[in-house]
């Protein structure tokens, strides 16, 4: 049974996260577990996904995987959160609101594309 689908393509956060994620070399979009992953081979991002140890589900949220030097600070922010099943292999998660930084976000998902990107997608995004 395929898991239902839980965000709507209108959803303006979404909009402008996919207009940051899809502009990394070689990311494409794909639904899995009813969420718009984003992915260049591996995923670096999910939109959506709900917080650890708890049945809070954080809709209009990203998950990323934070650079290591960054988690510190993240973690005593509280606009982050650590997210269900991600949250085991490192990953924290965003809120997402109108207040919304999205220069944060962009430097967020790029920090998360460089974890996972081959060498040659991040060449490519360091000459742009």
């Amino acid at each position: 049974m395929p898991h239902p689908i839980m965000f709507d393509d209108d959803d303006p956060y979404l909009i402008r996260v996919r207009e940051i994620a899809l502009a990394l070399p070689e990311a494409t979009e794909v639904v899995a577990h009813g969420r718009p992953t984003f992915r260049c081979g591996k995923m670096f991002a999910n939109y959506g996904g709900g917080e650890k140890g708890t049945k809070v589900r954080h809709d209009q949220s990203i998950l990323f995987i934070p650079d290591d030097s960054e988690r510190q600070a993240l973690e005593e922010d509280s606009r982050f959160f650590v997210p269900a099943y991600l949250g085991a292999y490192g990953w924290l998660g965003l809120l997402l609101d109108d207040a919304t930084d999205w220069t944060e976000v962009a430097e967020l998902l790029d920090a998360s594309y460089r974890q996972i990107a081959p060498k040659r997608a991040i060449a490519e995004l360091d000459t742009r």
